[in-house]
């Protein structure tokens, strides 16, 4: 495996974990994780990279080794000020190329519309966002969040490193027993009490009160200039939507074509961690798209 370094800088008040692959001085490719993942989840696409390559991948607050969130609640806009930052940190004169997985991705399209001369070029990795909600909704996510704030939802707890590496191959199944192994070192430690416990702040799993408004997050994919990459799974995530696989089929191809200047690609025998799935495969995908 081609070694990680770490590196923490302050990001609007808040400790980042940033880690580097590479060598700097050679063409930078941003890396954003998904939803309760971290940075070193890109290692094994990082190993299938052919190109010289410095890779910059943030641990998200209130994930991995960055400090955990500062109130009770995730709100989805800290991340796009928290990406503005680490940008502007790295590559201040130079709009970034950009690969997102899952939320990093919807993080990265939705950044990429609201500041598109930061943004040369963008590849999203199953960054589909969330189902479509309605107003009709919105007493009982108020209620629902409101519940948790008085009873707030933990993460789970190991007994061992090895049963989190069955976790991790429970949620997986493609994923390797040598892969599981590597990321359970950086996806969990252990307590003071020798129980294994999940790098990420229990209040991710907070229900967001806002309600997931598409016509908002499609007006920022329509605003982007740069040249977006769309890889999807051939089991994606939007198979286990609501409905039908023909109703989220028909979603999905109604989202992309609000993106002005989009590429799609569909990695076979992959789930919606497909950087897991087929490395070699989204590896090159993106390098062939970024060179």
């Amino acid at each position: 495996m081609l070694p990680s370094r770490s590196e923490f800088i302050t990001v609007r008040n808040l400790s980042y974990h940033i880690r580097h692959w590479g060598t700097p001085g050679t063409p930078v490719i941003f890396m954003l994780h998904g939803w309760m993942d971290m940075s070193a989840s890109f290692q094994f696409v990082v190993d299938e990279l052919k190109r010289s390559w410095h890779v910059i991948a943030p641990d998200w607050r209130g994930f991995g080794l960055s400090d955990p969130l500062p109130g009770d609640t995730s709100w989805f806009p800290d991340y796009l000020g928290d990406l503005d930052a680490i940008l502007q940190y790295y590559s201040p004169d130079l709009p970034a190329k950009i690969v997102g997985h899952s939320m990093g991705g919807n993080i990265a399209m939705v950044y990429a519309g609201a500041r598109p001369q930061r943004v040369t070029r963008l590849v999203n990795l199953e960054g589909i966002g969330l189902p479509c909600a309605y107003p009709h909704q919105a007493p009982g996510r108020y209620a629902q969040w409101l519940n948790e704030l008085r009873d707030p939802p933990e993460l789970s707890k190991y007994a061992s490193r090895s049963d989190v590496v069955r976790r991790l191959q429970k949620n997986n199944p493609r994923l390797r027993h040598d892969h599981a192994e590597f990321l359970a070192s950086h996806w969990a430690r252990e307590n003071q009490e020798g129980k294994w416990e999940i790098l990420a702040d229990s209040a991710h799993k907070k229900i967001n009160p806002f309600l997931y408004r598409i016509d908002e997050i499609t007006a920022c994919w329509q605003a982007i200039t740069a040249p977006v990459l769309w890889v999807e799974s051939e089991d994606s995530i939007s198979s286990r939507w609501p409905g039908t696989p023909l109703d989220a089929r028909t979603e999905i191809e109604r989202r992309i074509r609000h993106i002005p200047n989009v590429k799609v690609s569909l990695v076979q025998n992959a789930g919606h961690m497909l950087h897991h799935d087929q490395p070699e495969e989204v590896a090159h995908c993106i390098e062939d798209f970024l060179a």
